[in-house]
This record gives C-alpha cells, structure tokens and sequence, in this order.
C-alpha cells in the first residue's frame, strides 16, 4: 500500500509539473503573440519628462514630508502655473522652450539610422527657433557609409537652425564621434570614451592554404582597382598600396569632416586613432563640458518642456515571435560581436 502511495504521487507530480509547463508555455506564446500584434505599425511615441520628474518628486515629496507641506508645496505649484499661463495669454512672455530628447545606441551598421531619420524628420515639422534636439549617443563606432549617413541625418537639425546638443554618457568613438561633431555643443560624462578618429580595415588571406591543398582560385573583373586585396587570391604589392591609399583617403574624408564641424580643434593631435576619456577629451577640445545626459535633463525641465521622442519600427509578426522566442529559450544578449572589424 506504501509504495502504491508513494507511486500515485510521484506520478501526480509528474502531471502537475507538465500541466504547469504546458500553461506557461501557452501563456508566453499568447503574450508573444499579443505583443506582435500591439507592434504591428510603425508609429512615433512621446512621452513628457517634466511630468515623470514631478511623478518621482511627488513620490519622494509624500514619503518625507507632513501633510501640511505637501498641501503648500501642491497650492505654490498651482499658483505658479496659474501665473505662467495668464503671463503666457496676455503675450508678454515668449513661448516655453522645448527640448526634443532622441536616442541613438549604435551597432556596426548604424542600425538605429532608420528610426532616427524618421524622429528627426517628425521634429523637423514642429520645431521653433527657441527649441533644441538633445541626442544621448552611445556608438563605437562602424562601417562609413552607415554612419556617414547618420551624421547626415543630425547635419538637417543644424541646416535647420535648430540647436543641437549630444550627449555621451558610454562612448562615441569613430562613427560615433562622427555623428557627435556635427552638434553645437558636446557633452560627455567623465569616463565616457571619444575620439579614435581613424579608419581600420582587416581581413585573412586563404590563399597559402588553397594553395597547399592543391585548390585553384580565380578572381575575373573589368576595371584596373575593381578589386584589390582578396580572401582567397594571391595578394600583390600594388594591391596594398592601393588599398591602404583608399583607406588613407577615408582618413581624410573623416578628419575634413571633423575640422568642417569643430574648427577649433587641433586635428592632426587628434586624429591619430587614439581615443580619450571625458575629462582628457574636455582639454583637447573634442566636448564642450564634462556632464550626464541626466544632469542636463534635470536642469533644463526647470526651464522647459521636454519630450522623448522614439519611433517604433514595425516588425513582421513570424519576426516579433521568433526573436521573442530565441530570447526566452536561449537567452540571447543583445550587441554584436566585438572581434567584427570596423571602418572608422
């Protein structure tokens, strides 16, 4: 009878635990699916951070004061809005100016480019002259044409007149100190890392190992440089003079750009490939001011309305559910791989 007992339950459990795998199997597939569905289209979102800045004061406000100050500190608040708009109606006070806050966490293709130029285009079309675009950048940096254009895109807000601050709280190195040049003015946390304005290329060559294993490779093109190191071809001595002239051009395409934007700068001290903490960066010139993206945030609500503004690309739903799934079964991170190789 015991062991008829102890079978039962063991078998019971057995059950319940694959009842309750199924369940939230099913409930993280039905989530899945329901966020699919919620991403389905594009769209622009906003969201107002003087009000979550009020939210977290007002949170910490009612844990530390007694009732008969928060009643003051709410009656003073609505006082002083009261006042700002009948200042604001009667026209003797300019608008509040507005600080559209974007973001740009950068990959070797410059991904985040294709929502970027749709924010910056959005903002574009309700821009005053008063108002600013804060970019908090993150970027290593990657391929030249990638970020050639999203410097591109931050060169539009400054065609427009429109200030423009970036913000480095991690690092804008290569690519990424070519988006960052192009603002009015740099800001950089003291540890984050600028600079490295150079230009890289690298790649294995086959060619000896074909050659042992007795494999023939033929390479066919029109043109005297269509092609000039190769993989798996033999290379010669022209090739590589040719390829580092290519990649000497770049350097000075990169360092053009950079002097276009920042003209004080010393650029041959700067444009060795080296990259610099904020501070250093601070006394070369490469930034404006040693401050976090959060700082000047939390300083400029005091003064003005500011929006973050994100725009969501939509995903086909078999993607939403298939990268959904990857991450939940293997856990995957996010990033690329740091050993890919990087044009500037």
């Amino acid at each position: 009878m015991t062991d008829f007992l102890f079978q039962y339950g063991l078998f019971l459990a057995k059950t319940v635990t694959l009842v309750a795998a199924v369940v939230l199997a099913a409930a993280g597939f039905f989530a899945l699916l329901r966020e699919a569905r919620d991403h389905g289209h594009d769209r622009l979102e906003i969201r107002n951070i003087n009000e979550r800045y009020e939210s977290m004061a007002d949170t910490l406000n009612h844990e530390l004061l007694q009732e008969a100050e928060i009643k003051q500190l709410h009656k003073q608040r609505k006082a002083e809005e009261k006042a700002r708009q009948k200042v604001a109606r009667q026209g003797h006070q300019p608008p509040r100016p507005r600080v559209f806050a974007l973001s740009f966490d950068g990959d070797l293709n410059a991904s985040p480019v294709e929502s970027l130029r749709e924010e910056i285009s959005a903002v574009l079309q309700v821009a005053r002259k008063e108002d600013e675009v804060l970019l908090k950048l993150e970027s290593e940096g990657g391929l030249v044409h990638a970020y050639g254009l999203a410097a591109s895109q931050l060169t539009r807000i400054r065609d427009r007149k429109i200030r423009l601050t970036v913000a480095v709280d991690k690092v804008a190195a290569s690519g990424g100190y070519l988006m960052a040049c192009v603002a009015d003015r740099i800001l950089a946390a003291p540890f984050a890392i600028l600079g490295s304005i150079g230009v890289v290329a690298q790649l294995p060559n086959f060619h000896r190992l074909l050659k042992k294993n007795e494999v023939d490779f033929e390479l066919h093109t029109a043109g005297q440089y269509k092609r000039t190191l190769t993989l798996f071809g033999e290379n010669t001595d022209e090739a590589r003079s040719k390829f580092r002239e290519e990649l000497e051009d770049t350097h000075a395409l990169f360092k053009a750009f950079v002097i276009e934007n920042r003209p004080t700068l010393d650029i041959e001290k700067v444009a060795t490939g080296e990259h610099w903490f904020g501070t250093r960066a601070l006394s070369l010139r490469l930034v404006d001011e040693i401050k976090t993206s959060d700082d000047y945030l939390l300083d400029r609500s005091r003064e003005a309305d500011i929006y973050e503004v994100k725009y969501r690309r939509r995903q086909s739903l078999s993607d939403r559910l298939s990268g959904g799934l990857l991450k939940l079964g293997l856990g995957l991170r996010s990033g690329i791989e740091k050993a890919w190789p990087r044009a500037i």
